[in-house]
């Protein structure tokens, strides 16, 4: 994982539930490695899911290739042809993560908001420490 990257992880879509809004779909998985398990709220009119597709989930600190950081620049303002991690991936957002909870044994409980579409990821205390109550930059794409 680069500097950049605070979190990185194949999941396998165990659950979707779309009933409650048009174009938003709640999507739940658990890890390859069965370490980690996640919910999120993806739009699904611009990121088609179904159970059992395995999607590839990064959180990251900034897109910049080189792993600088933002200095309040955000995805919008990055130039036109200008290469970021983003050109990787099919459906990034940018949130906030703003909430941890303690699990059991070492399990911690880390909840993010993306503009009001919601990721909460539980996993080991080890794999999870990199993340705190900052931005970051949400990056899937299918595998």
């Amino acid at each position: 994982m680069a500097d950049s990257q605070l979190f990185e992880e194949t999941f396998s879509i165990t659950a979707l539930n779309a009933q409650k809004y048009d174009r938003v779909s709640r999507i739940s998985g658990n890890s390859t490695s069965n370490e980690n398990f996640f919910t999120l709220d993806v739009n699904t009119e611009v990121y088609p899911c179904a159970v059992g597709d395995r999607i590839h989930l990064v959180l990251a600190s900034t897109l910049a290739l080189d792993g600088t950081k933002d200095d309040g620049k955000g995805w919008r303002d990055m130039g036109r042809g200008e290469a970021s991690i983003a050109d990787m991936y099919d459906y990034v957002c940018h949130g906030k993560i703003y909430r941890f909870e303690e699990g059991e044994g070492d399990m911690i409980k880390v909840f993010i908001s993306f503009g009001g579409l919601l990721l909460y990821l539980e996993g080991p205390y080890k794999k999870l420490t990199p993340l705190r109550i900052d931005y970051v930059y949400l990056l899937l794409k299918k595998s």
